[in-house]
Order: structure tokens, then sequence, then C-alpha cells
């Protein structure tokens, strides 16, 4: 019976020992994928600023195509100018109505 119970408790120890080397190789794997999405955030966040910059510098080229006369950006011309003219006309609206 003692024997038995010994073997037991070996077993035991056995898949412990087994269950804390799997628990250390699972917090180490989790420690690089923590730290490699960190590097994959930060990547995508400047690669995200990138677009945003590169999006606006391509509205502004085709801002001032329009203005130098490129007949192919006529229609934005004419929709940024009433996309102006909207904002000043409420600007305006809003003056009259507060007093101004």
């Amino acid at each position: 019976m003692l024997q038995e119970l010994e073997n037991n408790f070996s077993e035991i120890e056995k898949k412990i020992l087994s269950l804390q080397k799997s628990y250390q190789n699972l917090s180490e794997k989790y420690l690089e994928l923590d730290k490699e999405h960190a590097e994959l955030k930060t990547r995508y966040d400047e690669e995200r600023k990138k677009n945003q910059v590169l999006a606006e510098e391509q509205k502004n080229i085709k801002l001032y195509s329009a203005i130098s006369g490129n007949p192919e950006h006529n229609r934005l011309m004419k929709n940024h100018i009433n996309r102006l003219v909207k904002e000043v006309d409420f600007c305006i609206a809003q003056l009259q109505n507060s007093g101004l």
C-alpha cells in the first residue's frame, strides 16, 4: 500500500514538473508574442500615418492641378469651391443668428 502511494506520488510529481515546464514554455512564448505584437502595432501605426500623409499630399496635388487649369480635375475644383462657399455661408448664418 505504501509502495503504491509512493508510486502515485511520484507520478503526480512528474506530471506537476511537466506542467511547470509547459507553463514556463508558454510564458516565454507569450512574452515573445507580446513583444512581436507591440512591434507590429508600432509599425502599423507608422504606416497608417504615412498613408494619411500620402493621401493628403495626393489630395493637394489634385487640387493644385485643378487650380492650374488641368481639365481632368475641373470637377474636383468646382466641388472644392462649392464646399468652401457652403462653409462661408454657414459661418455668415451663424454670425447673423448670434447678433454680430
